[in-house]
């Protein structure tokens, strides 16, 4: 099963990490085959949110909500159920100053839902 792993903090903490562990999580868990795809963002002020509302499209500066902690990048991975995506997120770098939200990967395609068939029909 595939899951998204979303990596938050405050902007000084996150910087705070050194680089060159979370690339040594990075191969470590390519290597065992977990890791899909990972990123790391830029800071929270290059963010530029998109908004669509009565068919007009609105467009601010930085992220959606104000918040201390922010997204700072993630990793999509492989596990074989909630419990494994749970151990190997914990191991990701910045939890020990952030958090790790660990979200399943809805397969829209393989199995789109109602409400979409509908608006689609």
């Amino acid at each position: 099963m595939k899951y998204l792993c979303l990596v938050y903090g405050e902007e000084k903490a996150i910087q705070s990490v050194n680089d060159h562990h979370c690339l040594e999580f990075d191969a470590a868990i390519r290597t065992s085959g977990h890791c899909l795809s990972s990123e790391a963002l830029e800071p929270v002020a290059t963010a530029t949110t998109v908004r669509v509302r009565n068919g007009k499209v609105s467009v601010t500066d930085g992220p959606f909500a104000e918040t201390k902690e922010y997204l700072a990048g993630f990793y999509m991975i492989e596990a074989r159920d909630l419990n494994e995506a749970i151990q190997i997120a914990s191991r990701i770098p910045p939890a020990s100053v952030g958090s790790i939200e660990v979200r399943p990967i809805r397969p829209i395609r393989e199995a789109p839902n109602a409400h979409a068939a509908k608006r689609a029909g």
